[in-house]
């Protein structure tokens, strides 16, 4: 395959390897874990060919480089399982949405604070929108009322991470759920 022109050679990601190292003396940890100590780098590759291994820089920016001698293919595969078992466990925070009204009613109201409550306990945020129509722009200090009801009530598992604000005909607020 062609690169194109005055394309830069491709890069390999990860530690270099056997004759990719190109330091005089490397500090040397052995296939058992022992450290040699710093030892010349062509003395390091014959023990690693000795040993039927590779020569892997372990730490590039230490003086002189760190090497380990050990089965490059299986150190690779190692670190893909950890990799991916460190994104299996992370958890993306979204951002669910409630919508409300000024003049909500109060089992509407409490249905929607139980949803309120579930996404917290599952550790997404809340953004809590509430829609004006109408003749109801007049009456902003009831939505304003009925946001700070909503954090009064969430303010043990919850923290308002943007006050509430008026943007166009709705009021917003965000809440995120305390870390334990």
């Amino acid at each position: 395959m062609r690169r194109p022109f005055r394309a830069p050679p491709p890069t390999k990601d990860g530690p270099r390897t056997n004759d990719e190292i190109r330091v005089r003396e490397v500090q040397l940890i052995d296939h058992e874990g022992q450290n040699r100590g710093i030892v010349p780098t062509q003395e390091a590759l014959d023990l690693a060919v000795e040993a039927g291994m590779d020569l892997v820089e372990i730490q590039p920016n230490a003086e002189p480089p760190v090497c380990k001698i050990l089965d490059y293919g299986r150190f690779k595969y190692q670190s893909q399982k950890k990799a991916s078992e460190t994104r299996k466990k992370q958890k993306t925070v979204e951002i669910k949405e409630i919508k409300m009204r000024p003049n909500i009613d109060t089992h509407d109201y409490e249905v929607k604070m139980k949803a309120i409550q579930r996404f917290f306990s599952e550790g997404d945020k809340v953004k809590v929108t509430l829609r004006f129509r109408g003749r109801e722009m007049a009456h902003q200090d009831l939505g304003m009322k009925l946001l700070m009801q909503v954090r009064d009530e969430t303010a043990d598992v919850a923290k308002i991470e943007s006050a509430p604000r008026l943007e166009g005909r709705q009021m917003v607020m965000v809440l995120a759920p305390i870390q334990r």
